[in-house]
């Protein structure tokens, strides 16, 4: 019981991060569907920091600052979305879904050749991070405690105060329901989509370290993230674009994730004999039930999806 809720947390906890920067995203009227691209990307630079930086370092400095290469990489990586559907106004799912593809194979080549610099006969696209990733976490009994868990933590309740309490919120949410308005009292509405695009990048690139965290000490980059990001959306939706109700949505996706890990530990579980496989795909079955009963009733921003124009009322 104490792992499932230990996995329930973890996999809640990537879900939501990567969640909350969808809905940045949408709320200033972009549809970040890269979200996958960019957790892989992410998942590159943290790991890559983990990796190179000095293993005598304090814990706590491992963690800023792998936490901080993953989200700089997000932000970067992100920039090619805004750039595209913001500046040039490209449909925003097609940018979104090149980023998904790219993000892998861009991700792949880089580690491989990282790999074959360093040894001629390593041509494996995997990161190890064995050592480093023990500083990542604190044994709390049998009850293991991931410092992304406090983070995600800190960065959901920021995320409500930004939202619902700042003028930057207010301001970025009113670029997404009708940014010709917001923009006739003054607010430059390409610069708070950039804003909301980048922060989204931040959030999933911390999604995609944290989710490599979860339970590997190495990781191979052609696996991807297993539609963890695709998941997040679906997180999103269900948690109606609230940095609240996203947290719930997650916590119940994440638990159905957790399953696939910790089943065998239960033993009516254990009796069914279902294949493992069947666990593994329960998160994405029920995200497919959950919005087929919710999609009518979401209250999606009303101008995400549509590229801005000045000369448009």
């Amino acid at each position: 019981m104490i792992l499932l809720i230990q996995y329930t947390l973890i996999f809640a906890s990537v879900l939501i991060l990567v969640a909350l920067g969808g809905c940045y995203s949408e709320h200033s009227g972009v549809i970040n569907l890269g979200l996958e691209g960019i957790m892989v990307m992410g998942a590159l630079g943290g790991a890559l920091a983990m990796k190179f930086l000095p293993i005598a370092i304090p814990g706590i400095l491992m963690v800023l600052i792998s936490a901080l290469a993953a989200a700089v990489v997000g932000v970067a990586y992100s920039s090619l979305l805004a750039v595209a559907s913001i500046n040039y106004k490209a449909d925003q799912t097609i940018v979104g879904t090149a980023l998904n593809m790219l993000g892998t194979a861009a991700a792949t080549v880089i580690v491989k050749a990282i790999n074959t610099a360093a040894n001629p006969d390593d041509v494996s696209s995997a990161v190890q991070y064995i050592e480093p990733r023990k500083k990542f976490v604190t044994n709390m009994g049998p009850f293991q405690f991931n410092w992304f868990m406090l983070i995600t933590l800190i960065l959901l309740i920021a995320a409500w105060f930004v939202l619902y309490r700042t003028r930057f919120g207010l301001r970025l949410m009113a670029c997404g329901e009708h940014p010709q308005a917001a923009a006739s009292v003054g607010i430059n509405v390409f610069k708070m989509r950039w804003s909301g695009v980048l922060i989204s990048g931040g959030l999933g690139g911390l999604g995609g370290i944290c989710y490599i965290l979860a339970g590997v000490s190495e990781w191979r980059f052609e696996y991807g993230v297993a539609g963890f990001g695709f998941l997040a959306l679906a997180v999103m939706i269900f948690g109606q674009w609230k940095p609240t109700r996203i947290a719930l949505a997650a916590l119940m996706f994440g638990f159905f994730r957790a399953l696939s890990n910790t089943y065998m530990g239960f033993g009516f579980l254990a009796a069914l004999n279902l294949p493992s496989t069947i666990y593994n795909m329960l998160p994405y079955i029920i995200s497919l039930i959950v919005l087929a009963l919710t999609s009518k009733n979401s209250k999606a921003p009303k101008a995400e999806g549509i590229p801005y124009d000045k000369g448009m009322r």
